[in-house]
């Protein structure tokens, strides 16, 4: 079961967009590094359909995105709330940020409309840095996606 631990509205994490930002527990990744260690452990809340509605009923005037920070030890699931979020709150737009390197074969990229792939590699830097081996992708209807990660850059 999906859990998160704390939410906050950010401005950097997907260009564009005012994000509410969710925090999954639960990683598996373990990434050297990591400045979330505390995201390890499964601590926190539920994440369901419940949580998203009440987060929406919360923050929706003030967003205009959702994005799972995590959630790589239940893919389905963070799948499965993507498309939840667009079937019944089309006006907004979901990410996911993922450390594993590849999207899985049993995730439809195509309920997300934003995916970054990679492990935290702390000596190649995060998004912003032109060394990440991180990619942050817009995902288009069609399940082609596009690069953004220079959009980090400028």
């Amino acid at each position: 079961m999906l859990k998160y631990v704390n939410t906050g509205i950010v401005f950097q994490e997907i260009p564009d967009e005012v994000t509410l930002a969710i925090n999954i527990s639960g990683c598996p990744c373990r990434c050297p590094g990591c400045h979330s260690h505390y995201l390890w452990e499964d601590i926190g809340l539920p994440l369901d359909t419940d949580a998203i509605d009440d987060f929406i009923a919360q923050y929706g005037q003030d967003i205009t995105c959702l994005a799972f920070m995590g959630g790589d030890g239940d893919q389905v699931g963070v799948n499965l709330l993507a498309q939840y979020i667009h079937e019944e709150h089309p006006e907004f737009r979901v990410a996911w940020y993922s450390g594993r390197a590849y999207i899985p074969a049993n995730v439809n990229k195509t309920d997300f409309d934003y995916i970054k792939l990679g492990p935290y590699i702390r000596h190649l830097g995060p998004l912003n840095q032109k060394t990440t081996n991180q990619r942050l992708y817009r995902v288009n209807p069609d399940g082609s996606m596009d690069d953004i990660t220079s959009w980090f850059w400028k």
